[in-house]
């Protein structure tokens, strides 16, 4: 008799489409990860289009996940199904995981689990670290679509969370990405601009930052490095100075939740959260503070998901500990 002791975890954000499939201890088996094709030039996608592109990513990533596993073993699935753990949060995207999550799971007569995108994103950065915590933390969500402080309370299978600070305008993955594109790298320009960033060792060109309270906006940033991207054309300087400038407003903003949250672990997740700069920035300026910054596995802050599968772990054997000796 095979033995049932998988779970198939699914994830189709707004540029990713992603699988991993996990055993009932927690270990990662395999994942794969497909990024949707975006025009040379242009800034995104709409909805529509990628939601083509993860229906047909979604067979092909499934085939070559199972290729020497038997979907028999496999004991549940686990889908990211909107962006949000709260009433009302949707996006088109995530129909792409729920209806393959729920048509594999009805076809296997196993269980299915609906999680967030947000609730993945947290799991995965945590199980990253072998790191579990059981008391509410704050969470700085940081990508190309979110840019958003988190008040997070564990709960069984999953996370209750609330806003309490972010960017009301452009995410700092859209402002990095806008002037990416501007500089004429391509989209997702995050990675593309850390490479140029990495080349400058000289002066940096003080981008200004707005941090009112726990609100954040890059939208006057952006106008600022477009203005200043006219009359300077190192582009290794603009891309250095983008990201110490993404780094001061967030330390402005984590400054400024510790003064009114009692929580001492900041999470960062997110794709932006994995650049080098920006971390090297919070680690020198709140070393000794009494702050514990957990910065996710940068392989495991960009879309995927793992998160969604060790979510769907917990939530089938039942708030399994998988790290009792690295509890918090």
């Amino acid at each position: 008799m095979i033995k049932k002791n998988l779970i198939l975890g699914l994830d189709t954000s707004n540029y990713t489409t992603s699988m991993a499939l996990l055993r009932t201890d927690g270990t990662l088996i395999r994942e794969a990860r497909r990024l949707l094709p975006v025009k040379e030039g242009t800034i995104g996608l709409r909805q529509s289009d990628a939601l083509f592109h993860h229906v047909k990513n979604l067979p092909d990533l499934f085939e070559g996940l199972m290729a020497d596993v038997s979907v028999e073993e496999i004991a549940a699935i686990s889908s990211a199904t909107k962006p949000r753990p709260v009433e009302k949060s949707y996006m088109p995207v995530f129909l792409a995981s729920e209806s393959y999550g729920r048509s594999l799971a009805a076809v296997l007569k196993v269980p299915f689990y609906k999680f967030s995108h947000q609730e993945g994103h947290i799991a995965a950065g945590l199980w990253s670290k072998e790191i579990r915590l059981k008391k509410p933390f704050i969470a700085l969500h940081l990508s190309g679509g979110t840019t958003e402080a988190l008040e997070v309370t564990p709960e069984d299978y999953g996370y209750s969370i609330n806003i309490v600070g972010g960017s009301g305008d452009l995410s700092a993955g859209q402002f990095i990405d806008r002037i990416g594109v501007k500089l004429g790298l391509p989209f997702p320009a995050g990675p593309h601009l850390e490479k140029l960033a990495q080349g400058w060792q000289g002066e940096v060109i003080n981008v200004p930052i707005s941090v009112k309270g726990t609100n954040i906006s890059f939208s006057g940033p952006e106008t600022f490095v477009r203005r200043e991207i006219e009359k300077n054309p190192n582009k290794d300087q603009i891309a250095h100075s983008v990201f110490e400038g993404v780094g001061a407003t967030l330390v402005g903003l984590i400054k400024k939740l510790m003064k009114l949250y009692p929580h001492k672990e900041v999470l960062l997740v997110g794709g932006v959260a994995s650049n080098q700069q920006i971390k090297g920035k919070l680690v020198s300026s709140f070393r000794d503070k009494g702050i514990n910054l957990i910065y996710a596995d940068p392989m495991f802050c960009s879309d995927n998901a793992v998160g969604i599968g060790v979510l769907g772990v917990k939530k089938y054997l039942g708030e399994v500990d998988f790290y009792d000796s690295k509890d918090h």
